[in-house]
């Protein structure tokens, strides 16, 4: 290991100066109501991407984990697009299961959501992907005949093709594109402080009510 490297990442910076309150016994009866106070702060604060998350899921080679954006949050959880044949779509149509992890550095706080995936009707997919810009459309429609590229050229090439195509046709959906909800069993949020006694508060589903839990920090 670097010493040189070791010694330069202690002396980052993690958080601002100053830091939201945050009290767990004022929070609200679902995950979802704080999510989205958390989220229009994250916003209001000028947050970038503040509807980035990480997704991670496991499949039979391993765990993997890649970021996206949120498409939706309701009463039955947080949703997210991403094809069915991709790895993660593959893995969630597999185990069932996957998390999301929401960080806002900005204001020192981490929001985790852990449960399971419910893919989305297809009208629902379909809607989602025609709410698309026309050259995200154009690129999920890109086919990939093998796993990696050849060069730049290969790839401008079937993206063209494909380009043309949702010109063509803006109503068209490629079968794979997938929308899915999951379904927390367990939504978690964190607050930092600067003492290192962070807060921690879960919410547990159990039957119809939200259980909220402090953790240690």
């Amino acid at each position: 290991m670097t010493t040189e490297l070791r010694a330069r990442l202690r002396t980052l910076p993690s958080f601002p100066r100053e830091l939201p309150e945050f009290a767990p016994d004022a929070a609200p009866t679902t995950p979802q109501e704080l999510f989205l106070a958390w989220l229009d702060e994250a916003v209001a604060t000028g947050v970038l991407a503040p509807h980035a998350a990480t997704l991670a899921t496991v499949d039979e080679t391993g765990p993997s984990a890649r970021v996206l954006v949120l498409k939706d949050v309701d009463a039955d959880g947080w949703a997210i697009a991403t094809p069915a044949d991709s790895r993660p779509g593959q893995a969630m149509t597999a185990s069932g299961r996957a998390a999301l992890t929401f960080f806002w550095p900005a204001l020192g706080r981490q929001v985790r959501v852990e449960g399971e995936v419910r893919r989305a009707d297809a009208a629902d997919a379909a809607a989602d992907f025609r709410d698309r810009p026309a050259e995200a459309r154009a690129t999920a429609l890109v086919g990939r005949p093998t796993p990696t590229l050849a060069d730049d050229a290969e790839y401008a090439a079937a993206r063209a093709e494909a380009l043309a195509r949702v010109e063509a046709d803006p109503s068209l959906v490629p079968e794979t594109w997938a929308l899915w909800w999951v379904a927390p069993g367990t939504v978690e949020f964190w607050q930092a402080s600067h003492d290192r006694a962070h807060t921690r508060l879960r919410y547990r589903a159990d039957a119809d009510v939200w259980v909220r839990e402090r953790l240690w920090p």
